[in-house]
């Protein structure tokens, strides 16, 4: 058994010295497939629901190749690795993508540049709606886990901010309080008494590191979204974190692993605040975060979470292509993810634009070498 899986894409655009520039407009007019944020400087962009690990690595790739040459052609211009806006100055002000957008307009004068961030939201599609719930809880609980693996924005206006990922220890979660959803009906009801209260401004408004997706929410959903992951470029990385949920998702089906609201030690609401904990520090410390199991109370890092996940992959049967991506999850448990080795590289005595034009350049040469090598006859 396997489960659709999808991603929904945020990247940065700018100038190969490491500035990011608004281009969604001319992006858009394009390649109409990519879809315009509330700031200009962002583009996004969805893959189509797909169980193939090999064909999610291909739909990852092919847009991103698409927008680089589109890129190039209006002036030299690249993709900017990174969930923040890198250097000095950038977040002073928001760069309105569409001026006459009242939703837009709200937003900014509610958040500012903080949601001006780039991010990977994955979704995993599962038919029957109580399922979802039921997936949405235990990836609440799990979700710390994957913030910690994928973190990659230390810096904010050319400085360190004390975070791995400052886009989640600064965005704005909204609402300030959510439930673990106990049933559909329970989250039907929840949204709409937030949409009466004004604390969620549409169906939409729900930016937790989980939420229930669909296409007519609350009352029709058909996956998990999993929101909390900052931007991880190397898609072999963010297909072997994606293969580990699946897993993770399929055990609990299954029974393997029992139901959050079944816990014996704590109560959901107790499970709430462990979780919005355990966010905080994979926020500041990621892969060496302190971490308390929702299962059995102990404090463990991130990094040991992880790796046993992989160690309970280590007895199912993985098919030749997936092994790749796993083991590209076990190089970022050793080498440490995308924050953790940009500031190792800013206290040898790098510089900020430094590190920030080397991840462009790394960026572009993976990208090229994963399409020739694994995905040509798919994208031309």
């Amino acid at each position: 058994m396997s489960l659709r899986k999808g991603f929904e894409v945020e990247l940065y655009t700018g100038f190969p010295n490491g500035h990011v520039v608004g281009l969604s407009d001319k992006v858009q007019s394009l390649l109409p497939h990519f879809m315009k944020e509330p700031d200009s400087r962002n583009v996004e962009y969805v893959t189509p629901p797909l169980f193939d690990y090999q064909e999610l690595l291909c739909a990852l790739l092919k847009p991103r190749r698409q927008l680089r040459q589109v890129l190039e052609g209006l002036g030299g211009y690249t993709i900017i690795p990174g969930s923040t806006l890198p250097l000095q100055g950038e977040s002073l002000q928001f760069h309105r993508s569409d001026p006459q957008n009242s939703y837009h307009d709200r937003i900014e004068k509610a958040y500012g540049t903080k949601v001006v961030t780039a991010s990977i939201h994955i979704n995993l599609g599962i038919p029957d709606p109580e399922l979802v719930i039921k997936a949405c809880r235990l990836l609440r609980l799990e979700a710390p886990v994957v913030l910690a693996l994928s973190a990659s924005s230390p810096f904010l206006d050319g400085a360190p901010t004390g975070f791995h990922s400052s886009r989640w220890g600064l965005f704005p979660k909204t609402p300030e309080q959510v439930p673990l959803f106990i049933s559909h009906q329970h989250y039907i009801d929840w949204v709409q008494q937030q949409l009466v209260f004004g604390t969620m401004w549409n169906v939409r408004h729900l930016w937790a590191s989980v939420r229930p997706n669909g296409p007519d929410r609350p009352g029709h959903i058909d996956r998990a979204e999993l929101r909390i992951s900052d931007l991880i470029i190397d898609p072999q990385v963010l297909l072997g974190i994606t293969l580990l949920l699946e897993h993770r998702l399929l055990d609990l089906l299954s029974g393997k692993i029992p139901d959050p609201l079944d816990s014996p030690r704590f109560t959901a609401e107790e499970l709430v605040e462990i979780t919005n904990q355990n966010e905080v520090q994979a926020a500041h410390y990621s892969l060496d975060a302190p971490l308390v199991h929702w299962q059995t109370g102990e404090t463990l890092t991130a990094r040991t979470w992880a790796s046993q996940w992989i160690e309970e992959l280590r007895f199912k049967t993985l098919s030749r292509g997936q092994q790749p991506f796993i083991d590209a999850v076990e190089k970022v448990l050793i080498g440490g993810n995308e924050a953790m080795r940009w500031l190792g590289q800013y206290k040898l005595g790098l510089s900020v634009p430094q590190i920030v034009q080397e991840a462009i350049q790394s960026c572009k040469e993976q990208e090229e070498e994963l399409t020739c090598r694994l995905c040509t006859e798919r994208l031309y």
